[in-house]
């Protein structure tokens, strides 16, 4: 690897080179490295809430955690997919062209497809729904959800490098790479690390310093506001460096931003509002879970 990057200053990287993988072979199957970053992201997520609850002033139970894990989940795949064909391909609606067992394109998810803004939606209707059935302060339990989600992005990111898919635009900085599913052949940036980086590592940082070392998860929204702009932020940032779907080439040419960097400007509206709302708004008691009347 060192190697490869000492050549970098002459010539790009060649994703190739690097010796990836597309899964671990297991013999009857392959086990997708993305399928397996979805894995240990929703079980380190899951692990590290069930210690957040243990704190004092938590707003749910180990029970409530259980609930969301799983309404959360189906809120990122149904949410990402459906976000996906609503925001970047609205043919996949009607789209029945396909062989096999399953010829309807939407439901297709294997074939890759994802929207990150479609699946933030998918996990809110989540939040909502549980806290509704269970009295909850739904601003709260959301702070809550907000600080463990970066370890998702963090490794789902990484594993669409490993995949070699997602690339960004072409470049000749000295870590540009050259992805074998780009038909051009071009020097790319590797935006899916810069994506790991920033929606990841640097948001799991934040998140995990304002949880742990100060009062902010005391402010109900505080945590959530601030985790809205700082994934929207990085996201619009990084789509600077990311290739535009092939079908969305066109309206980036003409609007001036992607179709990324307009879905993320609503969503920093958002994120400010809610902070502002957060800070404006009695902290929540250190007592007893706050419950959804006293929101």
């Amino acid at each position: 690897m060192l190697s490869l990057l000492a050549q970098a200053a002459s010539e790009p990287i060649y994703w190739e080179q690097l010796g990836l993988t597309p899964g671990i072979d297991l013999g009857f199957f392959t086990l997708r490295w993305y399928s397996l970053a979805y894995i240990v992201g929703i079980i380190l997520a899951y692990w590290h809430l069930t210690r957040m609850i243990k704190a004092p002033g938590a707003p749910m139970t180990q029970t409530h955690a259980d609930d969301l894990l799983f309404y959360c989940t189906l809120g990122v795949i149904f949410g990402g997919r459906l976000g996906y064909a609503l925001f970047y391909k609205p043919d996949l609606f009607l789209d029945f062209s396909h062989e096999g067992l399953m010829p309807w394109g939407l439901l297709r998810l294997w074939d890759g497809g994802m929207s990150f803004h479609g699946g933030v939606i998918g996990v809110v209707l989540a939040l909502l729904w549980v806290s509704m059935r269970n009295n909850l302060n739904w601003l709260r339990v959301a702070d809550y959800i907000a600080v463990n989600v970066p370890f998702g992005m963090f490794f789902g990111r990484l594993a669409n490098f490993v995949n070699g898919e997602l690339y960004g635009r072409p470049a000749d900085v000295p870590w540009a790479m050259v992805f074998p599913s780009d038909p051009s052949g071009l020097a790319r940036h590797p935006s899916q690390l810069y994506q790991a980086g920033l929606e990841g590592l640097a948001m799991m940082i934040i998140m995990l310093a304002l949880f742990w070392l100060t009062k902010a998860r005391w402010k109900p929204g505080v945590l959530v506001g601030v985790f809205t702009i700082g994934i929207a932020t990085a996201r619009f940032i990084n789509e600077f460096f990311r290739q535009p779907d092939a079908h969305l080439t066109e309206f980036a040419a003409s609007t001036g931003l992607s179709m990324g960097q307009w879905l993320s400007i609503p969503m920093i509206l958002v994120g400010v509002a809610v902070v502002i709302y957060a800070l404006r708004n009695p902290s929540a008691s250190k007592g007893a879970p706050l419950s959804a009347s006293e929101s």
